[in-house]
């Protein structure tokens, strides 16, 4: 569901299965635990996530407004197909940047 790697200057959470309403709650307490307190850049890897629901989306915005009070940022990349339209069709696309690979989400943050 969920791997942390640090790139650069970047935490980047690489998401993969499907984060829905059985399993958001598990999503939002692995976020929180990957993440160090003082994380200011966060990249969200979806390449490997499946699907999501309103429920999965309600995380990311959750994490979205921590980072913002914070002074961080968070953005997405490789995000395709049905996950990408739910994005899209959401207005999360316009929240939060969303980059095609990991390279350009990561150049980005310098």
């Amino acid at each position: 569901m969920l791997e942390l790697e640090q790139e650069q200057n970047a935490y980047i959470l690489k998401v993969s299965g499907r984060i829905d309403g059985s399993n958001a709650g598990e999503f939002q307490s692995k976020i929180q635990d990957s993440l160090p307190q003082d994380a200011g850049v966060v990249i969200l890897d979806l390449d490997d996530l499946d699907y999501i629901s309103s429920a999965g989306l309600r995380v990311i915005l959750l994490l979205a407004k921590n980072l913002k009070g914070k002074k961080g940022k968070l953005s997405m990349c490789s995000v395709s197909g049905p996950v990408k339209d739910v994005f899209t069709i959401s207005g999360f696309s316009a929240i939060i940047p969303t980059y095609d690979n990991r390279a350009s989400a990561l150049s980005a943050s310098d």
